[in-house]
């Protein structure tokens, strides 16, 4: 476990020029449920993460839906949704819900209720739906962890990106997703499942080095400063849970905690253990390409395959009914 490090340091420097200073104020706050929110209450955030590039995202969509250009909504409508009655949905940690409101979109069929404690992001969430006529998506915020869901309610509970902010993730199944299920109820997920603080392995953070060797110096100018970016060193854990107490607080859990409770539908590995790291405040470089730039994102996808062949992947999509008889 690394306490702290040299990216802690310059984690804080890059959040001050792209965040500013009454973002860090806000980490000084000795109530950890509000530096959390902090973290995500902002409807308009300027950063440089890996998510951003269009050829990752078609990466995503090769490895989870098997077509570059088919996104995982898609899928799911199409392999799991479709000719369906009636699907009551459960979406917590939704944020802006822009995963939700595609699922809306295109499952008319789909009742979805969204739950966050970001009121900014949800009432754009509403903003968004509302233009777009959809009566089939509903934004409640409340703290997940405290309100009372009603038992045996919903069809399927759903995860983008959040469920690796719960901690003592079993309990937490336990105690509010196979609770809030139907008896033959689903989870869907697309979370990170690595190691939680984001406590990186040797080999890992040796190979996210690499791949930083392979980006011309160019283009690993940081975003919004004059700074470059050289070596990655991993995350410390003091810095983590001052910035956002909640962040894979509990991430390692998650997988073999949902084997013991659910059985498998549909399970895809589609990685991100390098590009999630190397790619971070660099991204916008990488948005627009040119021939020289793919063949750069191409050596990169090609040591995280590398990775991937030793090392579990960060990133997993799956579908997973409720056990009838769990262990």
């Amino acid at each position: 476990m690394r306490l702290f490090t040299i990216e802690d340091l310059k984690d804080i420097y890059i959040k001050f020029h792209q965040r500013g200073l009454p973002f860090l104020l806000s980490k000084l706050s000795l109530n950890s449920y509000k530096r959390t929110q902090s973290a995500f209450n902002e409807k308009e955030i300027q950063t440089s993460n890996f998510w951003i590039i269009p050829k990752v995202r078609k990466r995503w969509n090769k490895l989870i839906t098997g077509d570059e250009n088919v996104v995982y909504e898609e899928y799911l409508t199409q392999n799991f949704f479709k000719n369906k009655d009636k699907i009551k949905v459960l979406a917590l940690g939704t944020g802006v819900c822009s995963h939700e409101i595609k699922l809306a979109e295109l499952n008319p069929n789909l009742e979805i209720h969204c739950y966050d404690f970001s009121d900014e992001l949800l009432n754009k969430a509403k903003t968004i739906s509302d233009q777009k006529n959809l009566n089939n998506i509903f934004y409640f915020a409340e703290n997940v962890l405290t309100y009372s869901f009603k038992p045996n309610e919903y069809d399927a509970v759903f995860f983008h990106a959040s469920l690796h902010h719960f901690d003592n993730i079993p309990q937490f199944l336990d105690d509010v997703v196979i609770k809030s299920l139907k008896p033959d109820g689903y989870i869907i997920i697309n979370e990170f499942v690595g190691n939680s603080r984001l406590q990186y392995s040797t080999l890992q953070l040796e190979y996210i080095n690499k791949a930083l060797k392979e980006i011309p110096k160019k283009f690993r100018k940081i975003f919004k400063t004059e700074i470059y970016k050289n070596k990655y060193y991993g995350s410390g854990v003091v810095r983590m849970i001052v910035a956002d107490p909640s962040e894979c607080v509990d991430s390692k859990s998650i997988i073999p905690a949902i084997h013991q409770k659910f059985d498998i539908i549909d399970e895809k590995s589609y990685g991100n253990n390098i590009l999630q790291s190397a790619f971070k405040d660099i991204a916008h470089h990488f948005v627009d390409l040119n021939p020289e730039k793919e063949t750069i994102l191409e050596k990169v996808f090609a040591l995280e395959d590398e990775l991937l062949l030793k090392h579990p992947s960060d990133f997993i999509f799956g579908i997973y009914r409720l056990k009838q008889n769990p262990i």
